[in-house]
């Protein structure tokens, strides 16, 4: 017996269907952003669940992408910066730049403004835990969260390529430190809050945001420090004990 043919209707339901289906799809590869318990959001193309983290994707080829522990995320939202259209692949790859060595970053740009590297450390630990995509709900950008006003001052086109974003907020980081005769807090007190608020109140304000910021990065500062001194007392020691030179044979004797 053979089988029937599928009527108009039938056919015409299995192609909504298919359509249907196809925006499903395509719709987990739309560009949203993911929203951070801490305030910050990520723009991404696409993400999967690995374990305990969500892997976010900044590209539609994998190439880059950033794990995000699953229980600091507080939703996904629907990006309307553009439409949400899938990017074509490129009929000839671009040649890949391989991400800039962080360390690299950092050291080069606190040696051109006169900084610790460990500071500079510090603050992007407190900033955007060293996220270089990371952007505030107030609109601060990248890894030393510079808000667009600010970046533009600072010859900051691209405040999310590591290099660019590092050198700005290390030269504004420099500007405050000098603005306050080098008072590390207010310095960073006017990092956070702004410089005006620091004159208004002659200090530190008292903005309890402001305050746990700049005891954050003051703490991990000094734990750094810490840290370097123990390291090098032992290797210190070590040397000490590799100098010192060994009791000869006749010392070892006995007296007769």
């Amino acid at each position: 017996m053979n089988p029937e043919r599928p009527t108009r209707a039938g056919r015409r339901t299995a192609i909504l269907f298919a359509f249907v289906v196809s925006l499903l799809c395509g719709s987990l590869w739309a560009a949203e952003v993911a929203v951070l318990h801490n305030g910050f959001t990520i723009r991404h193309e696409h993400r999967i669940v690995i374990g305990d983290n969500t892997r976010l994707f900044f590209d539609g080829d994998n190439a880059s992408f950033i794990d995000v522990p699953t229980a600091d995320i507080e939703g996904f939202e629907k990006d309307l910066t553009q439409p949400a259209v899938p990017k074509p692949a490129p009929t000839v790859p671009p040649p890949s730049t391989p991400a800039p060595d962080l360390n690299q970053v950092v050291n080069s740009a606190s040696a051109a403004y006169h900084l610790d590297p460990d500071l500079v450390n510090s603050v992007i630990h407190a900033e955007s835990g060293f996220n270089s995509h990371a952007v505030s709900r107030k609109g601060a950008q990248g890894l030393m969260q510079l808000m667009p006003d600010t970046a533009s001052k600072l010859g900051v086109a691209n405040a999310f390529d590591p290099q660019s974003n590092v050198a700005g907020g290390s030269r504004y980081l420099r500007e405050l430190l000098e603005r306050y005769n080098f008072d590390l807090i207010k310095a960073l007190a006017a990092y956070n809050a702004g410089p005006k608020r620091v004159e208004q109140y002659r200090g530190v304000p008292p903005y309890s945001e402001t305050r746990a910021y700049v005891a954050r990065i003051v703490r991990e500062y000094n734990r750094k420090k810490i840290a370097q001194e123990k390291q090098a007392a032992a290797e210190r020691g070590k040397t000490k004990a590799t100098q010192q030179p060994a009791p000869s044979a006749s010392a070892s004797q006995p007296k007769r």
